[in-house]
């Protein structure tokens, strides 16, 4: 079976390195996107020294962290964006007479690898952030780096799995579901105290966007949340990203078992 969804992404890819340039092209554009994300945040900190209580290299990593999260999530979970076209269209049922997972064959239907750009441009971003913060490296924080971006793809790919599934119902809820998917992006490339009231308690612990660079950053800069969060938050993403998981293939599942079709 895996070797079936090992053909059909090969096949995908294949087609876009086609076009070389022009897939070149498309790959600078996603990482020049994510560039100007980041100057957004630069320019901010040219107007204050300090943002929810955080300097400017300290709110690059969580930032770093959450881009490359979300460029990894976006690139392997974006497919899910057509799902509204699938189930308008039809196209939803034949993959149900597959032998195959209907969220798997969904994913891989449509692979964009030019949005690896956004990873690209994340990971260059966490090096210098990890280089220009004072981190008193161990085994253990080493770990945490390279899993916390990780953790939180599938994080914001179970986001994405859960908002998308409302599309069984309401077939045009795409741009409900991009409010939670590109709001979470955009939550999350700030420290949670920069928030106030319900939006900060649905967006970190709900969602949950605090545990995809908030708290595994504090973890490595040896940082007390100022909320007051215990430090074992800043360890455990990769658990919450487990539970999120398991969460959306669920909500998946009784979607897809509720799906009485489009009668076309």
């Amino acid at each position: 079976m895996v070797e079936t969804y090992v053909r059909l992404l090969v096949a995908r890819l294949r087609g876009q390195f086609a076009y070389r340039t022009s897939f070149a092209l498309e790959v600078f554009a996603q990482a020049l996107v994510q560039a100007i994300e980041l100057a957004a945040i630069t320019i901010v900190f040219s107007h204050v020294k300090a943002l929810g209580g955080f300097d400017v290299h300290e709110v690059v990593l969580m930032y770093a962290i959450a881009a490359t999260a979300f460029g990894l999530a976006d690139l392997t979970a974006g497919q899910l964006n057509e799902l509204p076209n699938y189930i308008r269209t039809g196209s939803f049922d034949v993959l149900l007479l597959r032998p195959l997972g209907t969220l798997p064959q969904v994913m891989v239907a449509d692979i964009r690898l030019k949005r690896i750009g956004r990873t690209l441009f994340g990971l260059a971003a966490m090096a210098y952030a990890l280089s220009h913060n004072d981190i008193a490296w161990s085994p253990a924080k080493a770990v945490l780096a390279a899993v916390a971006p990780l953790a939180g793809a599938v994080i914001f790919g179970s986001v994405w799995v859960v908002a998308c599934a409302v599309c069984f119902w309401l077939v045009e809820g795409q741009e409900l579901a991009n409010t939670v998917t590109y709001g979470s992006n955009a939550f999350t490339s700030y420290p949670v105290t920069v928030y106030s009231g319900w939006l900060r308690r649905f967006m970190a612990f709900v969602v949950p966007g605090a545990f995809v660079a908030y708290y595994p950053g504090l973890a490595l800069l040896d940082r007390a949340d100022p909320l007051g969060g215990p430090a074992v938050l800043g360890w455990i993403s990769p658990l919450v990203a487990l539970v999120a998981a398991v969460g959306a293939g669920l909500v998946w599942r009784f979607a897809v078992r509720h799906y009485r079709g489009t009668g076309s």
